[in-house]
C-alpha cells in the first residue's frame, strides 16, 4: 500500500461527500441519532451522578439511617407485602439507641420521612405556599442533617416535650410567604393549626443546584406532629406504613462498622429477634445508597447503549447500501484505476475509507449535537451536566467502527471487480 495515496483518498472522500450532500446526510442520519443519544444522555447521567455524590457527602457521609424498609430492600427483590409486615419504628427506638449505643453521638427521629408524608399548604394572611412536606423531629435535627438556620433558631428540647406549636420554615415556604419581611415571630397556619415561626432553615444542598424540592418543607416538634396529625408513633404496629426514620451520627473517630454493629444489635434486641432471624429493619448508609444508585445508573447506561446501537446499526446498513450503490455507479472509474496500475488493496482502502469518512462525519455531528443538547438542558433548567472526554471517544470510536464494519462488504466487492469487465460497464 502506497501511504502517499491516503491524502488523495481523503480528498476524494470529501469531494464525494460534498457532491452528494443530501444523500450523504440521509446516509449518516442514523449514526448522528445514535451518537447524539450516547453523548447527550451520558452528559446528563454523569452530571447528576457527580452532583448526587457531592450532595450525599455534604449531608453527612457517616450518618446511619434506620428505616422500616428502603430502596435497598426493594432492589434486593424482597416482597413488598413482607416488608409492610415489619414493625414500625418508634421514638422509644431512638431513645434506646441513644442510651445503649456508646459509639453513637447524636440520634434523631423524623416523622413524615421514609414513607407517605403529610403534605399541606402554609398560609400567612392572604398568601399561601404550594403543598410541601411536614416533618416532625427532635431538637437535634439540624445537627444530624448538618443544616444551618438562616434566621431565628431551631426549637428546644423543652418545646418538644411540651408539644409547642412552633415551626421552622424551609426556603420554599419562606420565599412564598415572606418575600420582603422577616418571618420570625409571625403566626402561620399549617394544615388546621396555628404555629409561631421561630426560624428559617438555610437552603439545603441539591444535586448540581437543580431543585428537586429539597427546600419544600416545614419542621415542627415530633410530639406536636403526633398531636396535630394523629400519628400514633408510640407502638410498633405491623401491616401499616408509617413515615418514620431514625438517624444516628457516630462519634468522631469511630469506625463506621463498629457503629453499624451497635445500632444493629440494639434494634434487634428492641424487636426481639433471635440469632437465626434476619433483620426486620434496614440500615442505610452513604455507601449503600451509592451502591443502589450505581446499579440504577449502570442499567440506564446499558439500556442507552442498546437503544443507541439500534440507531447505529440502522445507520450502518444505510452506509453499506449507499456504498454498494456507489461501487455500481463508479464501476468504470474502478476499471480505469486498475488499468492504470491500482492494486486491489488500494481500491479496498479507497472505498473503506470513504465509508469510514462518512460515519466519522456523522459521529462528529452527533458529538456536537449531543453536547449541545446537554448544555442547553443545563442552561434552561439548571440540571447538572458533565461532558467527560471518554464519551466523545466512545462516540467517535463507535462511528468509525460502524464505517469499517459496514463498509467492508462494498469495499471488498469493489476491489474484486475485473478491470476488463469494469471498463465495459455502461
Amino acid at each position: 500500500m502506497r501511504w502517499s495515496l491516503f491524502g488523495e483518498i481523503f480528498a476524494m472522500s470529501w469531494e464525494t461527500l460534498r457532491g452528494n450532500k443530501l444523500r450523504s446526510f440521509l446516509t449518516i442520519l442514523g449514526i448522528v441519532i445514535g451518537i447524539t443519544s450516547i453523548v447527550g444522555i451520558t452528559s446528563l447521567i454523569r452530571g447528576f451522578d457527580n452532583s448526587l455524590r457531592d450532595s450525599i457527602t455534604s449531608l453527612g457521609p457517616d450518618t446511619i439511617t434506620v428505616a422500616k424498609f428502603s430502596g435497598i430492600s426493594v432492589a434486593s427483590g424482597k416482597k413488598f407485602q413482607d416488608l409492610l409486615m415489619r414493625p414500625n419504628l418508634t421514638p422509644a427506638d431512638a431513645e434506646a439507641l441513644e442510651r445503649n449505643a456508646p459509639s453513637i453521638e447524636l440520634v434523631d427521629i423524623t416523622l413524615g420521612a421514609g414513607g407517605p408524608s403529610n403534605q399541606a399548604r402554609v398560609y400567612y394572611g392572604s398568601l399561601r405556599s404550594k403543598n410541601i412536606s411536614i416533618f416532625g423531629t427532635t431538637e437535634r435535627w439540624t445537627s444530624v442533617m448538618r443544616l444551618a438556620i438562616e434566621q431565628g433558631r431551631f426549637f428546644t428540647s423543652g418545646e418538644v416535650q411540651r408539644r409547642r406549636n412552633v415551626v421552622v420554615l424551609g426556603q420554599t415556604p419562606y420565599k412564598a410567604l415572606f418575600p420582603s419581611t422577616d418571618a420570625v415571630g409571625k403566626q402561620v397556619r399549617v394544615g388546621l393549626a396555628e404555629y409561631t415561626v421561630i426560624g428559617v432553615a438555610a437552603a439545603r444542598p441539591s444535586p448540581g443546584g437543580f431543585s428537586f424540592g429539597v427546600d419544600d418543607f416545614v419542621v415542627i416538634p415530633h410530639t406536636t406532629y403526633q398531636k396535630n396529625f394523629g400519628l400514633k408513633a408510640i407502638n410498633m404496629g405491623r401491616g401499616e406504613l408509617r413515615p418514620i426514620i431514625i438517624s444516628a451520627v457516630p462519634r468522631e473517630g469511630t469506625p463506621r462498622q463498629v457503629a453499624l454493629d451497635q445500632v444493629e444489635q440494639v434494634m434487634r434486641i428492641r424487636h426481639g429477634l433471635r440469632l437465626d432471624q434476619p433483620n426486620d429493619f434496614d440500615l442505610v448508609t452513604q455507601d449503600a445508597v451509592l451502591q443502589v444508585w450505581d446499579q440504577i445508573s449502570s442499567a440506564t447506561f446499558l439500556a442507552l447503549v442498546v437503544i443507541s446501537s439500534i440507531a447505529l446499526m440502522v445507520g450502518g446498513i444505510g452506509v453499506m447500501s449507499i456504498m454498494t450503490i456507489s461501487v455500481t455507479e463508479r464501476t468504470r472509474e474502478i476499471g480505469v484505476r486498475k488499468a492504470l496500475g491500482a492494486r486491489r488493496v488500494e481500491i479496498l482502502w479507497q472505498f473503506l475509507l470513504e465509508a469510514t469518512f462518512l460515519t466519522l462525519a456523522g459521529g462528529l455531528l452527533g458529538v456536537i449535537t449531543g453536547s449541545g443538547i446537554g448544555l442547553s438542558v443545563h442552561w434552561v433548567t439548571g440540571f447538572p451536566v458533565s461532558l467527560p472526554w471518554w464519551s466523545f471517544a466512545i462516540g467517535i470510536g463507535f462511528s468509525a467502527s460502524v464505517g469499517i464494519f459496514f463498509g467492508m462488504v462494498p469495499a471488498i466487492r469493489a476491489s474484486r471487480l475485473d478491470p476488463i469487465e469494469a471498463l465495459r460497464y455502461e
